[in-house]
């Protein structure tokens, strides 16, 4: 169906800060497409062949990490006349944006894997001609597939746009009005809560913690969104006792102070959590919603920044961020605050329900159509 090519070969001497051409690696592949935030120019002569074109298939062939091989991207008019690495490789075709969709597939990915180097991870053009779909034989069939799945990625492109605009709006409003209030009454960290601490996680080479669990057990991957509604882990009663996990109640900021600084969360029900996540209840007075945008400042994020501790693990001790000087304007004006705030975060939940409808929508097609 049709060629592979693969890419250019240089060194770190061919590299040029300015000028030349873009060479693509597997960093530039970003869902589907080319992202230009880490680009690398090289000044040397590029065979017409590894020249890139609009609508060629942007491969990943060879990376240190297994789950890199064989993630790719469609290029785009403003994608072409550049070139791309030896660790890539281009796929040129009529069909390209029909086998861009298959190469979305669960098959696909099955047979790269099945298909990696002993030594190296990698798959050659080789690998790629044997592959085998089961496809629509005629080409105006395999069309109007391709055309239907580019529209439900441009309604995706278009939805994280849209998600994107609202995540910035939010976080501009949020910056701009805790500015504003640090120019009112300001209060210590450890004044805008009653209880707060790190959790802690239960050895996990002893089963009995974690059997028939009913306490969730909230880590990294959970504080994904502004309410905390679901969890994957949990550990029961002993696990609790037999660790420093303690029991957040419910309405409480749930704060990333490890590792991956400042992910937070408001949970819904009451939870427990892994060392490197604090659990914040609020004083009275304090609501919890008004704490949550403050703890999402830029301000916040930035008092919290110079007070991290270097050591295995980056963190910010409680000790610590208890110091930092913060804005509590009365009770009315939280509230004020928080209607104007959480408005536009419910929008923003609704337009992320509506992105991942439209994901699965995808996925469910992509299952269904490549057999």
């Amino acid at each position: 169906m049709g060629e592979p090519y693969i890419g250019l070969t240089y060194s770190p001497a061919d590299v040029v800060p300015e000028g030349g051409i873009i060479v693509f690696r597997s960093s530039n592949i970003q869902n589907g497409e080319i992202d230009y935030s880490d680009i690398v120019r090289v000044e040397k002569r590029i065979k017409d062949s590894i020249r890139t074109r609009k609508d060629d298939l942007l491969i990943c062939a060879r990376n240190g990490s297994p789950r890199l091989i064989g993630k790719n991207a469609l290029l785009c008019e403003k994608d072409a006349n550049q070139t791309f690495g030896a660790f890539m490789l281009v796929f040129r075709s009529e069909d390209n944006h029909f086998i861009h969709h298959l190469l979305s597939t669960k098959s696909y990915y099955s047979q790269v894997s099945e298909n990696l180097g002993a030594r190296i991870n990698q798959i050659t053009t080789a690998n790629i001609k044997d592959f085998e779909f089961s496809v629509p034989q005629g080409r105006v069939e395999r069309n109007i597939i391709a055309r239907f799945l580019d529209l439900i990625d441009q309604r995706i492109s278009i939805q994280n746009k849209v998600i994107e605009k609202y995540e910035s709006l939010i976080k501009a409003l949020t910056d701009k009005i805790v500015d504003d209030l640090l120019k009112g009454s300001i209060v210590l960290f450890n004044q805008m809560y009653i209880q707060a601490g790190e959790g802690g996680t239960p050895s996990t080479s002893v089963e009995q913690y974690y059997l028939n669990g009913t306490i969730p057990f909230i880590k990294i991957d959970d504080l994904s969104s502004k309410y905390l509604v679901k969890n994957k882990d949990f550990i029961n009663e002993l696990g609790l006792s037999k660790s420093s996990a303690w029991l957040i109640p419910s309405n409480s900021v749930i704060y990333s102070n490890g590792a991956t600084i400042g992910a937070i969360s408001i949970n819904t029900y009451p939870v427990s959590t892994k060392q490197g996540i604090l659990g914040v209840v609020p004083a009275a007075g304090v609501n919890a919603e008004y704490l949550y945008y403050l703890m999402s400042s830029r301000y916040f994020n930035e008092q919290v920044q110079r007070i991290i501790t270097e050591g295995t693990m980056k963190t910010a001790y409680l000790k610590d961020m208890n110091k930092i000087p913060c804005p509590l304007p009365s009770p009315n004006e939280q509230q004020r605050i928080v209607a104007g705030l959480s408005a536009l975060s419910s929008k923003l939940e609704s337009e992320l329900a509506a992105l991942l409808s439209y994901e699965s929508i995808k996925r469910y097609l992509l299952r269904n159509l490549f057999i």
